[in-house]
């Protein structure tokens, strides 16, 4: 019963902020983030050797270098497009989206959007693949299996920052978020979108019938994923639900993008198939 009691009130005794360097925190959502961009990397990189990918050495490291420029950049833009409510705020003043001073203090940079990521890293690989030479297909077929374990971290990294926090429920795992007992949203997202995306890529890579179909697999079960884990995520404080009183603004994107992820797997499905008559 005790342990109940540690995990249900868990919030009240964990810090966020793991340590400081300089007197500036350095949190523990901070450190998830990185170790989600280092795992997708090496795990790019055990994909690579396994399966024998035609890259040249480097090519890797480089491709990372122009996407992870893509996703910071992306994801947020992306939530100041589609989340905040001081978007105008933004777009006139832009030397303020990665400030990370509020009145004189160091919050950090606080919004991010998976989205807005998602467009900032398709562009920054569309231009290393035009620059170097390299297949968009075969390299996003790459990612496809690499990203999914990343979002493991990114979502615990939520759950440490006590952010994107989930509704309320009697269920006994809950989490008390200031006195309400709510579900650990989060950690269901890195099972689904982490573990769950990670396994769906995994099991189909064997029916690949064509270039980039991994990464449309990606995007149609992410979509699925996502949408399922928002039942239990509580919406944006300042947006609420934006359809029914249950459905999320998190949810018809994440369904939009399978729609999509499928749209375009029947397309290029056909022509693999015309091609082969």
């Amino acid at each position: 019963m005790e342990n109940a009691n540690w995990w249900n009130n868990i919030y009240d005794t964990f810090d966020p902020i793991a340590f400081s360097i300089f007197s500036l925190p350095v949190h523990w959502y901070g450190l998830m983030y990185v170790l989600a961009l280092v795992s997708a990397l090496y795990i790019g990189k055990y994909f690579l050797k396994k399966d024998k990918l035609d890259f040249k050495e480097g090519q890797l490291d480089i491709f990372f270098i122009y996407v992870e420029i893509g996703v910071i950049l992306g994801a947020r833009l992306g939530y100041i497009l589609f989340y905040d409510d001081n978007t105008l705020y933004y777009l006139t003043q832009p030397w303020q989206i990665f400030n990370p001073f509020v009145n004189g203090e160091f919050v950090g940079i606080r919004g991010m959007s998976y989205h807005g990521a998602v467009i900032g890293f398709l562009i920054g690989a569309y231009l290393f693949c035009k620059k170097h030479k390299v297949g968009f297909g075969k390299i996003m077929d790459l990612v496809s299996i690499s990203v999914p374990q990343a979002f493991v971290f990114g979502r615990i990294g939520n759950f440490l920052n006590q952010e994107l926090i989930g509704r309320e429920t009697d269920v006994f795992w809950g989490i008390y978020v200031d006195g309400v007992l709510r579900h650990p949203s989060q950690l269901y997202e890195a099972i689904l979108e982490g573990f769950g995306v990670f396994l769906v890529v995994y099991l189909y890579r064997k029916y690949q019938r064509f270039s980039g179909e991994l990464v449309l697999v990606y995007g149609f079960s992410y979509g699925i994923f996502r949408a399922l884990a928002e039942i239990y995520r509580a919406p944006d404080e300042h947006i609420g639900y934006v359809c029914c009183d249950m459905i999320t603004q998190g949810q018809v994107m994440s369904l939009g993008m399978s729609a999509l992820a499928l749209g375009l797997w029947f397309y290029y499905d056909a022509k693999a198939k015309r091609m082969k008559v």
